[in-house]
């Protein structure tokens, strides 16, 4: 098998791949603009899991870098699940130095909750002070 590796150089990213999946089978962006995406990730910083140069996983962190990310998009392909991908985009991202120091990390998940308990996320600790805009079928708004 091919060595596993993961790369936030930008030109790593395959945008082909990363729309695909995000538009197809993601959960939580099913129908996402390529424009959306394309911008999503030109102002992310962006973890490429690559396996004999071919894209296989993908993460992204949005923020400032200093006190605050978001944790987007994770996804690793279907066909290479189950290898440790996940974990080797998770062990990138917790271990990236402009990440390392920031104050609050979030992200959402629907079930993969263990996963992400791993590298320190918990549920909310002050539910009462997070809000949000939530609205889930703006890409199928037109």
């Amino acid at each position: 098998m091919d060595e596993l590796r993961i790369s936030t150089d930008p030109a790593d990213v395959d945008l082909d791949v990363v729309y695909g999946f995000l538009r197809e089978h993601a959960y939580w962006c099913v129908g996402i603009p390529r424009a959306v995406v394309e911008k999503a990730v030109a102002n992310s910083l962006c973890f490429s899991a690559l396996l004999g140069g071919r894209q296989v996983g993908f993460a992204r962190v949005i923020g400032d870098r200093a006190t605050f990310g978001y944790l987007a998009d994770v996804f690793v392909l279907p066909e290479f699940r189950g290898r440790g991908i996940s974990k080797a985009l998770m062990d990138a991202v917790a271990a990236h130095p402009e990440l390392t120091g920031l104050r609050r990390m979030l992200l959402a998940t629907r079930d993969a909750h263990g996963l992400y308990a791993d590298y320190g996320f918990t549920p909310l600790s002050r539910p009462e002070s997070v809000m949000e805009r939530y609205r889930p079928d703006i890409y199928r708004q037109g």
